[in-house]
């Protein structure tokens, strides 16, 4: 009888203190998460994992490229001039249309070049003024004549052109005849025409010389970007 008590204590204890089979242990432990390198994690999970959450809401490469910031899809609409007169826009409208452009008139107060001014310094003194303009009347310049200069003091116009080679020809008339001419831009105030169109996103910008209204004839123009009040004609 003590023997068999000792024995059942003694298994009692074990049995009490945790011992059991492998089996037991395994199924009631709770299975832990164990770290890995990279390299042994599949492709998948390092994709989704490695990348920060916040990169998700970044808009593909293909929308980026598209953004605003890149002005390739965006119409642009530039103003020609100034021209001096009704004649000379239209004839630089008729051009434009003729190259399947759509051009709009405007007219405004500004400044246009009126031409190339050929004159003629005066030395001090009244008599010399007088003495020159005889000596150039009679080599045929009938049109010279005594008025304000640039600056201070009087010169003898020669003449305003509107084309480079009859200013040339003055200055090379003058010269011969032993004077040393100057030759400046000239500019009046009044009104003045600019010619608006739209531009395709695919046109290149338009160079002015192709508007010239004569062979030879001297105009400045300009192309810059329309005025924000400008619109297209309903």
């Amino acid at each position: 009888m003590v023997l068999c008590l000792a024995l059942a204590n003694a298994g009692y204890f074990l049995w009490a203190h945790g011992i059991s089979s492998p089996k037991d242990v395994v199924t009631s432990v709770a299975p832990t998460s164990t770290l890995k390198l990279a390299s042994e994690a599949p492709l998948a999970t390092i994709a989704s994992d490695s990348v920060p959450q916040a990169a998700s809401s970044s808009p593909p490469a293909s929308v980026t490229a598209d953004s605003p910031g890149l002005l390739t899809n965006v119409a642009r609409c530039i103003t020609i001039g100034p021209f001096r007169d009704v004649s000379e826009a239209a004839h630089a409208a008729s051009s434009l249309r003729s190259g399947h452009y759509d051009p709009r008139q405007r007219v405004v107060d500004g400044e246009v070049w009126a031409g190339v001014w050929v004159y003629l310094p005066i030395p001090v003194g009244h008599a010399a003024g007088e003495q020159m303009l005889a000596k150039l009347k009679a080599a045929g310049i009938d049109d010279a004549m005594e008025m304000p200069g640039p600056t201070e003091g009087s010169v003898i116009s020669l003449g305003l052109f509107s084309e480079q080679k009859r200013a040339d020809a003055r200055v090379a008339q003058t010269q011969a005849l032993g004077f040393n001419p100057a030759m400046a831009d000239r500019k009046r105030t009044g009104n003045v025409y600019w010619i608006d169109i739209d531009l395709k996103p695919t046109d290149a910008l338009l160079n002015p010389a192709d508007l010239q209204s004569e062979a030879g004839r001297i105009t400045r123009l300009e192309v810059k970007a329309c005025p924000s009040n400008s619109a297209p004609s309903s």
